[in-house]
């Protein structure tokens, strides 16, 4: 049995679940993704054994993604995911009753704060305190936003992408938006569909964006064959894909997500804004790593964007961070002891 701290941090993620332990790093990364007998009301599979489940099941077996842009959509699933990840991330016994901190979009409402405070505490938690997915990610992507300068980080999730100005270890102006990697997914999906008549699946559409798409289209040029449904015939079909189309796709989510940070810069105080036209901007999250996102935003912006270090775990890494400053940070936290 895992030997473990008293804290644990929760990247509760729209497309995955990382967990880290105090004292131990992240100890797990898995998809968010649960597969459902629908017929007994049993959960057959959680996490990668369930993700490849996704567009292949029987019509009795469901294989579900609990949380929608950010938020908990189907509680009960939710609570049975987290029970199982924590598990076998911790190999807790019933006895432990851990300090959870749990990263949330930072535009979410006090229902759905409500909500995966509850999931949380139902899986044993002895306490949960909620941290902002950027102010989180811009720890883990080790800025100094305890210190009075202005940092800015864009977190592109699976669900939302959250854009937040952050200085003296707190928030000054933010912005989410329920646009990300799902997103892109989506509109590749729907181009497809609308321009060629072809229906593909949300792994074909991720292998798509993670292949040949890009946000700056003069610096890649790359193609992948993908093959799907005719709408016309309704039989299987072959289409190459280039990075052109991919571009087209993806165009208006990508223009989402620069809307949102232009509209945090536009209310930015000035000696704030001057800090990050010196420092640049951090990209963290799983839908940073779109190619060309950074060149595009750095043109647009007028100011440096670059990628941290390691975008997918910055948040939960940030959360590790937050864990072991936890009596210091409390006060600017939500949690369960003031909320439930």
């Amino acid at each position: 049995m895992l030997k473990i701290g008293k804290d644990i941090g929760v990247d509760l993620g729209t497309a995955s679940v990382l967990v880290t332990v105090k004292g131990k790093g992240i100890v797990l990364n898995e998809p968010s993704v649960v597969a459902v007998d629908i017929d007994r009301n049993k959960t057959l599979a959680v996490g990668e054994e369930a993700r490849r489940m996704l567009g292949r099941t029987p019509l009795n077996i469901s294989a579900i993604r609990p949380l929608k842009e950010g938020v908990i959509a189907d509680f009960d699933t939710t609570e049975s995911m987290l029970k199982h990840f924590l598990y076998k991330a911790t190999g807790s016994n019933p006895f432990f009753k851990p300090r959870v901190m749990v990263c949330v979009p930072a535009g979410i409402t006090s229902v759905e704060q409500r909500a995966v405070m509850e999931a949380v505490l139902n899986t044993g938690a002895k306490d949960v305190f909620l941290i902002e997915e950027p102010r989180a990610a811009a720890l883990g992507a080790d800025l100094e936003i305890f210190e009075p300068f202005g940092n800015m980080v864009i977190d592109i999730g699976g669900g939302t992408t959250d854009v937040a100005v952050i200085s003296l270890g707190d928030i000054v102006k933010k912005d989410s938006i329920r646009v990300g990697g799902d997103k892109l997914d989506e509109a590749i999906v729907r181009f497809i569909r609308d321009k060629h008549n072809l229906m593909i699946g949300e792994r074909t559409a991720e292998e798509i964006k993670i292949q040949v798409a890009t946000a700056d289209p003069n610096t890649r040029k790359k193609s992948i064959e993908v093959r799907g449904r005719d709408i016309v015939s309704g039989l299987p079909k072959n289409l190459t894909v280039d990075s052109d189309m991919a571009f087209e796709a993806i165009k208006e989510p990508v223009n989402s997500i620069l809307r949102s940070a232009h509209k945090v810069l536009e209310r930015t105080p000035p000696e704030l804004a001057s800090d990050i036209i010196d420092k640049g901007i951090v990209m963290t999250g799983g839908g940073a790593m779109l190619h060309g996102l950074d060149t595009f935003l750095t043109e647009k912006l007028r100011c440096p964007v670059f990628l941290a270090q390691d975008p997918i775990s910055s948040v939960v890494r940030g959360t590790g961070i937050a864990l072991e400053m936890l009596d210091n940070i409390m006060d600017t936290l939500t949690s369960s002891k003031k909320s439930v």
